[in-house]
């Protein structure tokens, strides 16, 4: 996208939200808005915002999100910044043999899992079929916490699941853990997202404000339409946002947005035409000057050529476009599955892109001279200091792919990341967090399962 097509949908957009508005399903919301200088819309709890009010409310938001871990390490997320890698809120496991609904247990050996794996930087709860619904969102805070030391993305069930982690914010420093919700368009946020916001205002907890239409159902069918509605949505969730919690960082995130099959009548994150929404939503976080983001997907329900291809091609793109926040590591079947196997490939995808994407260095060093003039004609450079002091430097070294003969490699990629993902969980015994801060986490978590139940 050029500064000029950005500069397009921005235009559209303010036409949309001053001519059109949208819902906001939530009257103490409303009523802040139209005190701030929104106008009512033409139906109940519909708000037009003035082009004015979207730039003061834009302004408020600021350019950088610091998220956290638990490790030690932080990021630093820009408009321009290096991508972070985060994994898939999955409704289900696939072990190579079975799919099944997730459970804590399995999230628990997930978080282990990415605790170990160097390119995931963030993980995102799962919805665990032996936890209550409303109180998956805290409790999925807490198991992953207790098994991986990295950044968390909750995911949202329940206003007041995310007052319960809101009351676990304290025991770690910083922005450990961040959360989101999705406009359900089209132009229109409901209760649930916007109490959401509400109860987790003035605690600086980092919010991902997702716009996902579908081109043809929730978005017009064309591409641009579609990013022209989803930014509308976000530039919405942007607003309530800072009327709740000025200064609250965000990130934008129109890269959920997806297509339908007209044929088959099945959402498709995996296509070509998620690639582009992708880079729509890096192009017009730099556009606001937020930091940006968008998931990988795939509709392959194992780890085989199909995810192979939709999530490589994805992974590069996302990248090539500088998307800030790239999630979905691990995923299969349209979001809707984790596989421990392909969140080991996923890793190994990264490195191979990361590693395509480092280029070539061309100087005095790398040119070599005076290793040619030492080998001359006809010689050997395996042979040489050079070699040994520096083909890791300059080589990329998988370690899962394959690049053994046939006779030494009896076994399939997949196969080959269920063992390596296998040795990896046998390996860890580590505890990742003080006993004490556990018990902290159990208490909070026991007196808000009562008090919900």
């Amino acid at each position: 996208m050029s500064p000029d097509d950005a500069q397009r949908i921005h235009d559209t957009s303010l036409r949309i939200l001053d001519e059109i508005g949208v819902r906001l399903e939530h009257d103490e919301i409303v009523a802040l808005l139209l005190k701030a200088g929104a106008r009512p819309g033409a139906g109940a709890r519909e708000v037009r915002f003035p082009p004015a009010m979207v730039r003061d409310y834009l302004a408020m938001t600021p350019e950088t999100v610091e998220l956290a871990a638990r490790n030690g390490t932080r990021v630093i997320l820009t408009p321009d910044s290096p991508p972070v890698f985060w994994t898939n809120p999955g409704l289900y496991l696939w072990d190579g043999t079975e799919r099944r609904s997730a459970t804590a247990a399995d999230l628990a050996g997930v978080a282990r899992l990415c605790d170990n794996l160097h390119n995931v930087q963030g993980v995102l709860g799962m919805a665990m079929a032996d936890v209550p619904p409303p109180c998956r969102d805290f409790v999925g805070l807490r198991v992953i916490a207790e098994n991986c030391r990295k950044h968390i993305r909750v995911l949202c069930f329940s206003p007041t699941g995310i007052e319960a982690t809101t009351a676990m914010k304290p025991l770690f420093p910083g922005a450990w853990f961040s959360m989101g919700f999705t406009a359900h368009g089209p132009l229109r946020w409901t209760g649930l997202a916007l109490e959401i916001f509400r109860r987790s205002a003035g605690h600086g907890i980092p919010a991902t404000i997702n716009g996902e239409p579908m081109a043809g159902v929730t978005g017009p069918v064309s591409p641009a339409g579609s990013i022209v509605v989803g930014n509308a949505e976000i530039l919405a969730g942007i607003i309530v946002n800072q009327a709740l919690e000025p200064g609250r960082p965000l990130i934008y995130n129109l890269g959920l947005a997806h297509t339908f099959d007209m044929r088959h009548a099945t959402a498709v994150t995996g296509g070509p035409e998620n690639a582009l929404f992708a880079r729509a939503s890096a192009a017009m976080g730099r556009f606001y000057r937020l930091p940006s983001s968008s998931w990988v997907s795939t509709e392959a329900v194992y780890e085989d050529e199909q995810a192979a291809l939709e999530k490589m091609f994805g992974f590069g793109t996302h990248i090539a476009g500088r998307v800030g926040v790239i999630w979905g590591m691990g995923q299969l079947e349209s979001e809707m599955t984790t596989s421990p196997a392909q969140l080991v490939i996923d890793n190994e995808m990264i490195d191979y892109i990361s590693h395509f994407e480092r280029g070539l260095r061309v100087d005095a060093e790398t040119l070599r001279f005076d290793v040619i003039r030492e080998v001359g004609i006809a010689g050997n450079y395996l042979e040489t200091e050079d070699t040994l002091q520096h083909f890791r430097e300059h080589l990329f070294h998988p370690a899962l792919l394959n690049r053994q003969p046939r006779e030494r490699c009896p076994q399939t990629l997949a196969d080959a990341a269920r063992r390596r993902a296998a040795e990896i969980l046998a390996a860890d015994n580590e505890e990742k967090i003080p006993a004490a801060v556990a018990a902290e986490l159990h208490r909070i978590e026991e007196a808000y399962r009562k008090r919900m139940s």
